[in-house]
């Protein structure tokens, strides 16, 4: 387990204060926040790669010593992979890999190594020096090497930056995989909350360098305190209704209902979804999500999920 005690870190002024986090062994959580908001340096502090100004981090119940206190900075069983990607640039892709895995025996080595330049689709590179890849090729390498590292907690910020949607599901089922079969703690960090959804099984919302939510990820898709929190995890429906603000996700209706007068504006054929636009009495932009056009609808009934 990883405890974060009051910390906080100072660069000019505070960039996090009073953080207390507790992260379990195998858990999945996602951090998300604006940018700015902290995210990336409360990940290097988790790390050990960043010292704090106040406060402890402990990593089972031992304090983790920052850089001026350790000749090699970081420990080995929590890997973080950041926009740095700390790669050896004069080494091949194939040979960046291996050198985390030497320990193991040589054709397990072999074996670790194709499976992880399948996964994230650099067969093609392996013998390519990173120097020479592309930012989104040297990401993708970044996370096979922190992956063949086997760490007990592995720290991804914006994993999926460089990623197209079928590689990033392919990434998001094997990090599953690995939480779910070797117990692997994962924490994911990023600024668009859902590009994790359907991955992470709880959400801590960061913002102005201090945690203002952590719950469930349902609970914080569904049940948004604000429409700063909601956006950070996709579209999401304002509306006032009978003198009440609501906020409501675009799949959060009933079109048996008619509690809302609505009239359609357009839609967007997105290939799975359609996203159909209305207008209210009151001139709100409300949108719906479907597997058709809406054009014919004009009133629905909010049906929250939870």
């Amino acid at each position: 387990m990883i405890e974060l005690k009051n910390i906080g870190v100072f660069r000019d002024d505070w960039v996090l204060r009073n953080i207390d986090l507790e992260i379990e062994q195998g858990a999945i959580v996602g951090i998300i926040g604006e940018s700015g908001a902290g995210k990336t340096t409360l990940l290097k502090a988790i790390s050990g790669l960043l010292d704090v100004a106040e406060g402890k981090v402990l990593f089972d119940g031992k304090r983790l010593h920052g850089p001026t206190e350790k000749l090699i900075p970081g420990y080995e069983e929590i890997q973080l992979v950041n926009q740095d990607f700390a790669l050896e640039t004069f080494h091949t892709v194939y040979e960046n890999i291996k050198e985390k895995i030497l320990h193991l025996p040589i054709l397990d080595q072999e074996a670790l190594i194709i499976e992880l330049l399948e996964l994230l689709e650099l067969n093609h590179l392996a013998d390519r020096q990173a120097r020479s890849l592309s930012g989104g090729e040297q990401q993708r390498l970044s996370i096979a090497r922190a992956l063949a590292s086997e760490p007990r907690f592995l720290l991804l910020d914006e994993p999926f930056a460089h990623l197209d949607q079928a590689l990033r599901m392919k990434v998001m089922n094997y990090l599953s995989a690995l939480n779910r079969i070797r117990k692997t703690t994962i924490v994911l960090i990023s600024h668009d909350g859902s590009e994790l959804m359907g991955l992470v099984k709880e959400l801590i919302h960061l913002a102005d360098g201090r945690i203002e939510r952590r719950c469930p990820t349902a609970e914080m898709y569904f049940l948004p305190e604000s429409l700063a929190q909601a956006e950070l995890l996709g579209v999401s429906n304002a509306i006032e209704l009978d003198g009440n603000h609501i906020l409501f996700r675009p799949t959060e209706y009933d079109t048996s209902g008619n509690d809302l007068k609505l009239e359609f504006q357009h839609s967007m054929n997105t290939g799975m979804l359609v996203f159909n636009y209305f207008k209210t009495t009151k001139g709100e932009e409300v949108i719906l999500a479907a597997l058709n056009e809406l054009a014919d609808v004009s009133s629905i009934r909010i049906s929250k999920k939870l």
